[in-house]
């Protein structure tokens, strides 16, 4: 039987690059679920770790608590996505997300082509 390593809430956030604050309010919104000592002390199973650098990228490109809550536990695993009776509300969520993303996208391509004409021009200018 495989035995579950644990880490405090220091170490999870230390690992994952995050702070325990933010541990703790993902925590609060369903994200994660630490176990409890005797003493109330949080113990975070040691594959928290993926789990919260994959939530830490899905809020990095602009997702939602709310929607990451949805679909977190179709992605439990990373090597594979789970299909599973999805709500036809969350396909819904999922489609206006890509489109956010994609113009996100569209927005950052258009600004980093123009910093980068520029940047050229200033470095040309300069030789």
């Amino acid at each position: 039987m495989r035995r579950v390593v644990t880490v405090r809430i220091g170490e999870l956030a230390c690992r994952t690059g995050t702070t325990p604050r933010l541990l703790r309010y993902y925590e609060e919104q369903g994200l994660i679920s630490p176990s409890r000592e005797p003493n109330g002390y949080r113990d975070y199973d040691e594959r928290l770790v993926a789990r919260v650098e994959h939530i830490r990228g899905l809020l990095a490109a602009g997702m939602s608590t709310r929607l990451i809550h949805l679909i977190l536990p179709c992605l439990n695993r990373p090597d594979s996505i789970f299909v599973d009776d999805v709500a036809p509300e969350t396909v819904a969520l999922l489609e206006e997300e890509l489109d956010r993303m994609d113009s996100r996208i569209e927005c950052l391509t258009k600004n980093r082509d123009a910093i980068a004409t520029y940047l050229g021009a200033v470095t040309a200018a300069g030789r």
